[in-house]
């Protein structure tokens, strides 16, 4: 039984976060500040699942638009 506690999953959830920024960067450039701030809302999940999702992103309207999906 693995115990995670708040600040490992923090943690993780930061770590994700940073990989997945570099990504979308490469993928379809700067970040605004707003849409970096809507991606740190994200739970570890749903930065998974984005991890997956990014790959099929050709610009920036398509990372709103799965964000927007979301809500």
């Amino acid at each position: 039984m693995q115990i995670v506690t708040s600040w490992m999953e923090e943690g993780i959830q930061q770590g994700e976060l940073k990989i997945i920024q570099r990504l979308l960067t490469r993928r379809i450039g700067v970040i605004t500040p707003e849409l970096q701030q809507q991606l740190q809302r994200l739970s570890v999940t749903q930065l998974e699942d984005l991890a997956e999702a990014l790959l099929d992103f050709s610009n920036e309207a398509d990372l709103i638009a799965w964000l927007q999906k979301l809500q």
